[in-house]
């Protein structure tokens, strides 16, 4: 049996005002769609781009009930997760890539 990965991740807008949490079995495909304008209306709205949290999971269902669970959590909940595992809130995008934001262009 083919053990696919599935991903809980949030993203962020640049002033970190605005948080989207989402679900997906393709992590670099599903940022770069978001990093291109052709997220969900909600994230093209508010410009969420920034990837500041993902889990990886081996089970979808397992995934889309993190999800669920986080999107019920209070906003200060989610930050201090989100702050636990990344406290400068840096787009974790590039480390996703296996590359160095300081020499990526975009």
């Amino acid at each position: 049996m083919v053990i696919r990965k599935s991903y809980v991740y949030v993203l962020s807008n640049n002033s970190n005002s605005v948080l989207y949490i989402g679900v997906t079995s393709n992590l670099i495909k599903r940022i770069s769609n978001h990093k291109e304008g052709k997220g969900s209306i909600f994230s093209r709205k508010y410009k969420t781009t920034k990837l500041i949290l993902f889990e990886e999971f081996t089970d979808i269902r397992l995934a889309i009930a993190r999800e669920k669970q986080l999107k019920n959590w209070h906003r200060e909940w989610k930050l201090n997760l989100i702050k636990a595992n990344n406290p400068e809130l840096e787009d974790l995008f590039y480390l996703v890539l296996g590359r160095d934001p300081e020499t990526s262009s975009g």
